[in-house]
């Protein structure tokens, strides 16, 4: 807010005024600076690319092995990057050919045995843009297993739910999520369970499938948002399913659903579920048009759920414009989601600097609670397009959150695609993060992976290291 001029100057304008404010633009900038001090490093930091050469990646997911923390496994469209040195380096190994079908979404867990699993979406023929439920041909949601940390994976994958493209009523099957029950003392140990959209000719709806034979077959779909979406990929919709399970294996499922986080609760292993309902109020998910981010055709504020290890605390982390710029916000329930207290900010800049905090997600450390958001963060540039990714912790429940740096530079997303989200992980002190950037100048993408005037993106792995020195 600009401050009032002095009384002089409104009641005798005429007169000179010795000192004049400095304009409002450079008072922006000013306070813009002075919110916008670097940074420290996150502990430990390391960051590889793992796009093999010539690709453009995006979309990515990791994760990481509690049997085997050494084991860490990240992926993308097309091609999945295994580690056997707790992230430091990679090997990248194909996963689709490039005559293969539209192959995208992925999603990693590892179950209670240590075996990966990769959940991904093929499109053959995508119907109307945005209107994705009218006319579509076959598409799938598909699950492959590896059994040795990522070097090799089952060439057949199995399908959770697919259209051959000639059915009648047929629909859209989107962003599909896994994750798994690894947990010692609960009754579903080893159970995994799916989450996605299905878009139908007149609503979406969120679907959801388990399995409890390693993988190899999957329950009939079962529908879990008490109230349906509307039909169109856009604000409005029932969109960002996803979901974790407690200590005792209940299940937390979260998705957006118009303008709130929804939540679907079940406590007998994925049989069934309470209806559900909206338990954070949040801005549109979507920022486009208008509301886009600079440089950025669309950004997205899909939620994550993740609980404490007592599973005393569920939490909700999301990001929206509330503020007018786009900040990231966590909310924690004491009571098994019923109700959640007021949102927490995550990024710790001023507030209403103009900087956007954006494409956030939120892992939960099973080992000891601590709470780890990763974002895309531009606070550095007045300009709002130079972009770093940083990282927050959390030790008091999600009360309060420290900012970290991670990545080691800046870079511009600007007619690049970043996705609509980037992936978290931690286990036993140690973090794993994994995004999209532009690829480096001169970078030489095939023909099929430049995808005509995008810039190239890469993939990205970081780690961070908060365990206590030895």
């Amino acid at each position: 807010m600009t401050a009032s001029p002095p009384e002089s100057e409104r009641q005798a304008p005429q007169r000179p005024v010795p000192r004049r404010a400095p304009p409002l633009a450079l008072l922006c900038l000013a306070a813009f600076a002075a919110a916008a001090d670097p940074l420290p490093p996150a502990p430990g930091a390391t960051v590889v690319t793992v796009t093999p050469a010539g690709e453009s990646g995006t979309e990515p997911a990791i994760a990481v092995n509690p049997r085997d923390p050494r084991q860490v496994v990240a992926a993308a469209p097309r091609f999945a990057a295994y580690s056997e040195d707790g992230g430091r380096s990679f090997t990248a190994v194909r996963l689709a050919a490039d005559d293969a079908p539209s192959f995208g979404d992925v999603s990693l867990t590892f179950d209670d045995r240590g075996r990966a699993y990769l959940g991904f979406l093929s499109i053959e023929r995508n119907g109307l843009p945005g209107y994705w439920g009218h006319g579509p041909g076959a598409n799938g949601i598909y699950v492959r297993r590896s059994a040795d940390g990522g070097r090799h994976w089952d060439e057949a994958p199995v399908a959770i739910k697919a259209w051959r493209g000639d059915e009648t009523g047929i629909a859209l099957e989107d962003m599909p999520r896994l994750w798994a029950d690894t947990g010692a003392r609960s009754p579903h140990r080893g159970n995994l369970y799916a989450a996605w959209i299905e878009w139908q000719l007149t609503q979406s709806v969120i679907l959801y499938s388990r399995s409890v034979d390693g993988g190899a077959s999957w329950s009939t779909p079962q529908r879990i948002s008490t109230r349906a979406g509307l039909p169109r990929d856009d604000n409005g919709a029932v969109v960002g399913p996803i979901g974790t399970v407690a200590p005792d294996g209940t299940q937390y499922v979260v998705w957006n659903e118009g303008l709130n986080i929804t939540l679907a609760v079940s406590r007998d292993g994925g049989r069934s579920f309470a209806p559900s309902h909206p338990v954070v109020d949040v801005a549109a998910p979507y920022f486009g048009g208008a509301g886009s981010i600079p440089g950025l055709s669309r950004a997205m504020g899909f939620p994550q759920v993740g609980v404490d290890p007592h599973g005393r605390a569920v939490y909700v982390c999301w990001s929206d414009f509330r503020h007018g710029d786009v900040d990231v916000f966590v909310a924690r329930s004491g009571d098994g989601g019923r109700h959640f207290g007021a949102p927490v900010r995550v990024n710790d800049d001023s507030l209403h600097d103009g900087a956007d905090q954006f494409l956030q997600w939120m892992a939960v450390d099973p080992t000891d609670g601590a709470i780890y958001v990763q974002f895309y963060d531009r606070r550095e540039d007045p300009t709002g397009h130079r972009t770093r990714v940083s990282l927050a912790r959390s030790t008091d429940g999600g009360r309060t959150f420290r900012n970290y740096a991670w990545s080691p530079e800046a870079f511009s997303g600007d007619t690049a695609f970043l996705g609509d989200y980037e992936w978290l992980t931690a286990y036993g002190g140690r973090v794993y993060g994994v995004w999209t950037e532009n690829a480096p100048p001169g970078y030489a993408a095939t023909p099929r992976a430049a995808g005509g005037a995008r810039t190239p993106t890469v993939v990205r792995v970081g780690t961070a290291d908060f365990r206590a020195p030895r």
